[in-house]
């Protein structure tokens, strides 16, 4: 953080399932003043545990390993020549994910984030 961005004012850290992650972490990890100092410039934005865009990506990440990374590749300008391809396929084809996380699925799977109004 000191480092990579030390003039930000608010680091925003996305985190998949933010339930799990807790700015309390930084306590095991310092001192306390230097933990409140830290947690002070962090922001944890909620995401919900299904439907995050963070799924996608992931579901994405995991086409890739499975159409490219699926063998040994000898070198990084391999790697990054085998990934420029499939990039390429991919964005031809037009290729989507298939997700399955409706509108009406996440009111009912999250009914207490969506509350009802009187009729």
């Amino acid at each position: 953080m000191d480092i990579g961005y030390p003039e930000a004012e608010v680091i925003r850290v996305v985190l998949d399932n933010l339930n799990t992650h807790k700015l309390a972490f930084l306590y095991e990890a310092f001192e306390p003043a230097e933990a409140r100092r830290i947690a002070r410039k962090l922001e944890l934005p909620y995401t919900p545990k299904h439907g995050s865009w963070l799924n996608m990506a992931e579901i994405e990440l995991s086409v890739l390993q499975q159409q490219c990374l699926d063998r040994r590749i000898p070198d990084a300008d391999t790697l990054k020549s085998e990934i420029a391809a499939w990039e390429h396929q991919r964005n031809a084809e037009q290729a989507t994910i298939d997700w399955r996380f409706s509108v009406t699925d996440a009111r009912k799977k999250l009914e207490r984030l969506y509350p009802s109004l009187p009729a």
